[in-house]
């Protein structure tokens, strides 16, 4: 007789290891997984433009410092920083904000 293993989804791990979906803790680690993944779009844009951080920061008038919290999930960032870091690795924004499923905002 064999043993099956028993497999469990991304889904189903997520909510026994950091909460269900609409806790304070889930919304959180939500929160942050985004903010990383944002820094890691910019830094892989910088790099693949090889673009030091020092000179990503000249071209939007920010210190390296600044560039390297943003590339590093800082939660204290200026969005209209973000935005013209974006801009300045010509990178094409969009947004869109949800606030029910029935009604939306969208930037282009």
């Amino acid at each position: 007789m064999k043993n099956k293993i028993k497999t469990y989804t991304l889904e189903e791990l997520t909510d026994k290891h950091i909460g269900k979906r609409g806790t304070e803790k889930r919304e959180q680690f939500e929160f942050e997984l985004k903010l990383e993944i944002l820094g890691d779009m910019i830094k892989k844009a910088r790099k693949d433009q090889n673009l030091t951080q020092e000179q990503l920061g000249q071209l939007i008038g920010v210190q390296k410092a600044q560039i390297s919290k943003i590339e590093n999930n800082a939660k204290d960032v200026r969005f209209s920083t973000v935005l013209r870091v974006f801009e300045a690795l010509k990178a094409k924004v969009k947004m869109r904000v949800e606030f029910d499923p029935n009604s939306f905002y969208e930037l282009a």
